[in-house]
């Protein structure tokens, strides 16, 4: 028994000192990868500290020693809110229609600019799809605004040209049609700059299998459907684990500023404004961590499964 351990350590010795030797030879590498070690640490890992906040009744005053515990009370207090069925229709709501139409769109646009054999064509629908990806969503959201205004808005215009209706609407004062303009003005920012990376993908696939597949006279759709799409399946199911990790995250900046209308307020509250609310405006900084942290345990949960079911149909992030 004595001799198998000693033979244990003498397999490990050399196994560590290649992996030092290794981060050695690589060190002008590793020196690259520290900023954004520093970065993730201070900004990510250092404040997990502050989920304690959650289970207590924290005071600013007495900070985190002197502040009592209180257990799960207010994770309680959230899930007996009368706000609690509303702002978890709302978040799953809205997650759930940018991921069935949001997350499909980039790879439908690259797919079609694949087939694009006009260069000139091609890089100008590709400059004009990715530009809204770089404004910030202050002027995404005043542009939409200008152009649903009922003062000179060019949207009320049109309609009012083709007789389709007889007077301005205010679109953004109807809760009915907040789900759709939210969700189209993020697949119009976000569209160009998401098919970059499929872009990429099909790119790299061999020119022979399209050849052959035109000898056997396979049509277009028929070769996007058994080359194309199966050729960078992995790039879209790792996108998709991302994607469902972040089902909860259904949008902040996008609604604060689109959902300016108090009478939206019951369509367009998510987790994340309702934490903006009840976190920073009314100071109530425990209950907004306990929301905050259960957000994050089910976002958490969400993307363990989607990377096994990825997993087992052959491509995951671990």
């Amino acid at each position: 028994m004595a001799q198998l351990s000693v033979n244990t350590e003498l397999m490990l010795k050399p196994k560590k000192r290649n992996v030092f030797i290794r981060f050695v030879k690589q060190l002008d590498i590793q020196l690259m990868v520290l900023p954004a070690l520093l970065l993730i640490i201070v900004f990510s890992y250092i404040p997990m500290y502050g989920v304690l906040m959650a289970f207590q009744d924290y005071s600013i005053f007495k900070g985190f020693t002197a502040s009592p515990w209180v257990g799960l009370k207010h994770f309680e207090m959230f899930f007996n809110s009368p706000e609690f069925y509303e702002v978890m229709r709302n978040t799953i709501v809205i997650s759930l229609l940018k991921f069935f139409i949001g997350f499909p769109a980039p790879i439908l646009l690259a797919l079609m600019l694949n087939e694009v054999k006009n260069m000139m064509f091609k890089r100008i629908v590709q400059t004009v799809s990715y530009l809204p990806h770089f404004m910030s969503w202050v002027i995404v959201a005043g542009l939409i605004m200008s152009m649903l205004s009922t003062d000179n808005g060019s949207v009320n215009i049109l309609l009012e040209k083709m007789n389709f209706i007889d007077e301005p609407i205010n679109f953004l004062s109807l809760p009915e049609l907040f789900w759709s303009i939210l969700v189209s003005t993020g697949v119009w920012k976000e569209i160009g700059f998401g098919s970059i990376v499929y872009l990429a993908a099909i790119a790299s696939i061999d020119p022979s299998m399209y050849e052959a597949a035109s000898m056997d006279g396979a049509s277009k759709f028929k070769q996007i459907f058994l080359i194309t799409l199966p050729s960078i399946m992995p790039v879209v199911l790792i996108f998709m684990i991302l994607a469902i990790g972040n089902l909860l995250n259904a949008g902040f900046e996008d609604i604060l500023l689109l959902a300016v209308n108090p009478v939206l307020r019951d369509v367009s509250d998510v987790i994340d404004t309702y934490v903006y609310r009840v976190g920073i405006q009314s100071s109530r900084y425990s209950y907004a961590t306990a929301v905050g942290l259960f957000k994050a345990v089910i976002s958490v949960g969400l993307l363990t499964m989607a990377n096994y079911l990825a997993r087992r149909a052959g491509s995951s992030l671990w």
